[in-house]
Parts: structure tokens; sequence; C-alpha cells
């Protein structure tokens, strides 16, 4: 008998919203609507809750409060840096430095500024993920305006080593922003610590609602506003803000700041397990750093499979919810630019399987997630063999 109980480890693509959040958020649907710009009590205690909010998000990332703006997730957080910064400073020059293995919402974004004019230098990582200080140093000139630069990969679940990068830049007075989406609320983050200018946070990652996200812009390198209206976030993003999604995000990453220590430890044997016993099986290698990776984040490639939403769906008959590739990407058989540009081919590409861990998973689902996958890859490589 198939089992019923619904497993799931794709926990990079997104989080359930936490109970502490989902309890934080609830009175600010009904009981206390108020919006935050009205001068009447309502509003006030909108308002109220808004800074306070701003104030321990900081805390959580070892920022000051008038360093915190909040948005609707990464993609605008990472949009805004972009698209403001080149605004901001393309008087300058018109030379941006990133990676091949960005999320799209800083690719695409740079694909349409140098359809505007911008040049763009993509550096091309390891067979890890990692990007060098000398690689970066070597590419820098003087016309280039902005570094952008990962934290974590959400393919691979490699942590670059942002401190050393942002040193690099920093030493060439260039603006230096990362996406954290991926590692915010996952590994210890004070942004003071990275040395970066900009950083982008959503809440949906750690066990915040969607549609809420973060930018962290260290003084005085305050943008010009991506978005017009109403004046709100200090003249910076304008649009009502999102109490109740403000609300949910800072109790989510108070949560995941307060559990880090216990919950990592946690996480991590989970996902050695689960790394050693895949990769024990001929034809499953690791990919990523196998040491400088993501807490709950395991990934591989799976040899002569054809392509791993085999893999996906047949586990997903069996309840259990794992990813091809990035959450982007799920429905889409190309192969990973980032797993392309680590030198991968298509063919090895197309073997992708994540496997990501949250703090709903337990040793038994791992256990039972282990009974079943070796069995599902066997039976797909007898297919892919008859099939030829």
């Amino acid at each position: 008998m198939e089992r019923t109980e619904r497993i799931y480890m794709d926990h990079a693509a997104t989080t359930p919203v936490s109970e502490k959040a989902l309890a934080a958020m609830l009175p600010w649907f009904r009981e206390e609507f108020g919006n935050p710009s009205a001068i009447y009590d309502y509003g006030q205690t909108s308002k109220n809750i808004l800074e306070s909010c701003r104030k321990r998000f900081a805390r959580c990332i070892g920022a000051l409060s008038s360093e915190i703006f909040f948005t609707s997730g990464g993609t605008e957080s990472d949009n805004w840096v972009i698209r403001s910064t080149l605004k901001l400073k393309g008087a300058k020059g018109q030379h941006i430095i990133t990676t091949a293995i960005e999320h799209n919402a800083v690719l695409r974004t740079l694909s349409q500024m140098e359809e505007e004019g911008f040049e763009v230098t993509c550096l091309t990582p390891d067979a890890q993920g990692h990007i060098t200080p000398d690689q970066l140093e070597n590419v820098i000139r003087p016309d280039t305006i902005l570094i952008t630069i990962m934290l974590a990969n959400n393919v691979v679940g490699t942590v670059l080593d942002i401190p050393a990068l942002a040193r690099v830049a920093a030493r060439h007075h260039i603006w230096f922003h990362t996406d954290a989406v991926q590692a915010v609320g996952h590994i210890p983050i004070k942004v003071h610590q990275l040395g970066v200018d900009f950083l982008s946070v959503s809440a949906h990652k750690f066990g915040g609602p969607k549609g809420t996200g973060a930018l962290y812009c260290r003084l005085p390198n305050h943008l010009p506003a991506l978005l017009t209206g109403g004046g709100q976030e200090k003249e910076q993003r304008s649009g009502t803000e999102n109490i109740p999604g403000i609300v949910g995000m800072t109790a989510a990453l108070e949560e995941a700041v307060e559990d880090m220590p216990q919950e990592t430890g946690r996480l991590i044997a989970m996902r050695n397990r689960i790394i050693e016993s895949l990769c024990s099986i001929p034809g499953v290698k690791l990919t990523g750093d196998p040491e400088n990776r993501l807490p709950g984040f395991a990934s591989f490639m799976v040899e002569g499979i054809g392509h791993s939403v085999y893999i996906v769906n047949a586990l997903n008959e069996k309840g259990i919810c794992v990813s091809s590739g990035s959450a982007c990407s799920a429905s889409s058989r190309e192969a990973s630019h980032v797993l392309l540009a680590m030198g991968y081919d298509a063919k090895q590409a197309a073997g992708a399987l994540r496997i990501t861990l949250g703090r709903d998973n337990t040793k038994e689902q791992v256990d039972h997630l282990l009974s079943v996958l070796p069995d599902v890859i066997l039976r797909q490589r007898e297919a892919q063999l008859h099939a030829k």
C-alpha cells in the first residue's frame, strides 16, 4: 500500500508559514487593519508595529533599522538595487559584474540593462559553485559601478565567500549587492560582517508569507525609488505597506534565528545521511560544495534516468515532494544555467535532483525517502534502457 502522508522536501522553493508567524499575522488582517499613513488611532497602531518590525528585523541581520526597507520579495529587492544603482551611477560608468549562477531575478534584469547600453561581465564559477577574489579583481574596471553576487545558490546550495568578495569591491569603492534569499533564516548573517552595501530577502524562504521581503541598504547608500507614489518607506518605496506580511516575516525570521543553533545541527545530520546514502548508489554524485553548503540542502546528479522530472513525478505519486532543480525552472526541461556554468553538460544537468529539508522534516521522513528513492532510480534507469 502506498504511503498517503505528504512529505515535503522542497524548502528551497518555498516553506510553510510557521505557526508563530501565522498567529502574529492574524490580528492585522481584521482587528488592526489601519493604513499606517493615517493619523488616527487605527493608522498609528499600524505605523507603530511597522517601525517595531523594522527594528526587530534589523536586529536579526545585524543592521540598523534605518537601513531596512520592506518590499514585495527578493525579486523586487534585486530589481531595485540593479535598476536604481545604474540610474544613479550611470554617469560614472556602465559596467556591472555578476556571476553565471545568479537567480534569474538578477540575470534577466541585467540582460535588460545590456539592451539599454550597460555592459555586464559574468564570472564563471568553479565545479563547486565558487567565485574567487582573484577572479573578481581581474575583471574590475574604472567604469565598474556595481557587483552583484549571491550569498547561497538555489540549485546546489553552495555558500559563497561573500566577505572576501566584498572586500575586493570595497578596495575599489564599488557598490556590492548580494541576493541572500536562500541564506537568510538558514545561516547566521550579520550584514556588516559580510561587508555588503545591499542585501535582498524574501520571507517565504524561512517560514514567512509569500509576497513579502526586504532590502538592506547600508547607510548612506540610499537608492533612488523604484516605485513612486505616496512616498511610503521614507520616500524610497511607495505603496501602502503590507502590515500582515511584514509582521509575519519578522516573526518568522526571529523564530528562525532563535532556533538556528539547534536546528542547524539537526538539518545537517539528516542532510548528510541523505547524501551518504544516495552517493553510495552508482552513478549518483553530489553537486555543490560538500562542506560550505546550506544546512538542509542536498543536491545530486543522477546518471541514466533521462530526466530527473521522472524521479520527481514518481516520488510525488508516493507523497514525497522534491525538485528537479530550482523552483523557477521546475516546469521546464531546459538544463539549469547554474549547472551548465559549473561545467556539467546538458545531459548531465538533466539528471539534477534537489532535496531540501526544513523544520517540519523528521528523521522518520528521511528514512522513508531513503527506503523508496533507490528503487525509483533503478526503475527509471530500466525504463530508459528499454526505451532505447
